[in-house]
């Protein structure tokens, strides 16, 4: 992995917030698994040499990456990555066992951002204008970002940033709001959070929506024994079970309206009141609350108290799904593996065509279905090898992005034109920029790249 003194930290060209940049990652080493990905900033890069070495790591000469990776299918010279105007070519170097893009082998072809592409067994893909924060280091390897919490680990230059604002937020004891869909992993972030705090009490989860509504304060306040049919004995709750520690109040979209002002005191005054009890005790609480619900919108109506939310959301953080972080697919597969496989992991491998499904797939369950995927695929493993055969039914489904469109644009639907047209406003509204396209049409880049493969539109085409 290149450090500092061969590719310099990154700065900005102009204004911090809309600086963009190319990028090249290295997403998973099917035969390495758990060597997790790297990525490395293309600025100033007019070449990239990949092929293959005894370790992983890049060297800068002059406007040349080297990229070495320790995969024995790859040739010592196997392929090259070039600058054109308006992105990228890759050119296949002679080597033995081919070069693919999106499953089709090339020997020379133009990059579409976001393509796969696999040399060997090792899977790269290049974005041509991945937002790029300043002060962002120009390269990252997995092996840098060993011993963090996980869930506070990527290789999206962007979300790296602002996972450091998070971990910086983690030091103080101002309440964090986290956002994400089912999956994304807001709880393994809230102990992330607990874990840099420095808290010495215990963290705390609690899942708001799996309550009885009529045992809600109960289970969150405490209660005398006596107080109610069934209290045999006093219980804490689980507010003063995290006193000193981290209370995570999952889905707290789901909290009963009832239950809202009586967490908002307790918020306020730092002091809790079990049920049938007359005397409050002090705690020292910090909240941690997560919804996959537009919980900043029930707020403004009758479903949650807008003082609950405005004392909850100190700090919002907003989790990507995992189909927007498809370049941090070999961090998350290192992570998991260990977990499925406990004593076997370090020996398992990927079949290429299971790794290229895991990067194809949507993932509408995000990360908690990519880890059940794991370990059903881990359960039917033969000689250690993790194949597509044995991959859930959903997996097996995936298939590369559709290619560069021939005559059949000619039957495009309605719809579809209308979509298209629609497209290549936008991508003429924000000069080609991927990433803002995205962002007003609230998708994700890889859909953008799909629909540009599937209309025959160049983001080139339309840079100024």
């Amino acid at each position: 992995m290149p450090d500092d003194k061969t590719l310099p930290m990154a700065r900005a060209a102009g204004t911090a917030t809309k600086r963009t940049a190319a990028h090249l990652f290295v997403v998973l080493e099917a035969g390495r698994p758990l060597a997790g990905g790297a990525r490395y900033e293309l600025s100033g890069i007019d070449e990239v040499v990949l092929g293959r070495g005894a370790a992983r790591e890049a060297t800068r000469e002059g406007k040349r990456l080297i990229v070495r990776i320790p995969d024995p299918l790859m040739s010592s010279t196997h392929a090259r990555i070039v600058r054109e105007p308006g992105g990228f070519s890759i050119e296949d170097s002679g080597s033995k066992n081919g070069s693919f893009a999106d499953g089709a082998r090339v020997t020379k072809q133009r990059v579409a951002a976001g393509a796969l592409l696999d040399l060997g067994t090792t899977l790269f893909t290049v974005q041509h204008d991945l937002p790029t924060p300043p002060l962002s280091r120009a390269s990252v390897d997995a092996a840098a970002l060993a011993g963090r919490e996980l869930g506070m680990t990527t290789l999206l230059p962007a979300y790296a940033a602002a996972l450091d604002k998070l971990g910086d937020i983690a030091r103080t004891g101002l309440f964090v709001l986290l956002l994400g869909e089912t999956g994304t992993g807001k709880e393994l972030l809230a102990r992330g959070v607990h874990g840099r705090s420095a808290r010495t009490g215990a963290f705390v989860p609690v899942n708001c929506g799996a309550i009885p509504e009529n045992l809600v304060e109960g289970q969150l306040f405490g209660h005398v024994r006596g107080a109610f049919s069934g209290a045999a004995r006093d219980e804490p709750g689980f507010v003063r079970a995290s006193d000193r520690g981290t209370l995570l109040l999952d889905e707290i979209g789901d909290l009963p309206k009832s239950s809202q002002a009586a967490l908002l005191r307790v918020l306020q005054e730092h002091e809790v009141t079990a049920v049938g009890a007359t005397r409050a005790q002090k705690v020292d609480l910090r909240v941690i609350a997560a919804t996959h619900r537009p919980i900043a919108s029930l707020a403004t109506g009758a479903g949650f108290r807008s003082d609950l939310f405005a004392r909850l959301a100190g700090y919002t953080h907003e989790l990507l799904p995992l189909r927007e972080r498809m370049e941090d697919l070999g961090l998350l597969v290192a992570a998991i593996l260990p977990r499925v496989a406990p004593e076997g992991a370090a020996t398992l491998t990927l079949e290429l065509d299971l790794a290229r499904a895991l990067f194809h797939h949507d993932w509408p369950l995000n990360v908690r279905e990519l880890h059940n995927a794991l370990a059903a695929s881990v359960v039917f493993a033969t000689d250690g090898v993790l194949t597509l055969a044995h991959a859930p039914e959903a997996l097996r489904r995936a298939t590369p992005p559709e290619e560069a469109p021939s005559a059949a644009l000619a039957a495009l639907t309605p719809e579809q034109e209308a979509q298209k047209e629609e497209l290549a406003a936008v991508l003429g509204a924000h000069a080609g920029n991927v990433s803002e396209a995205a962002r007003v049409m609230k998708c994700s880049r890889m859909q953008v790249h799909r629909w540009m493969r599937r209309f025959g539109l160049d983001p080139a085409a339309y840079r100024r």
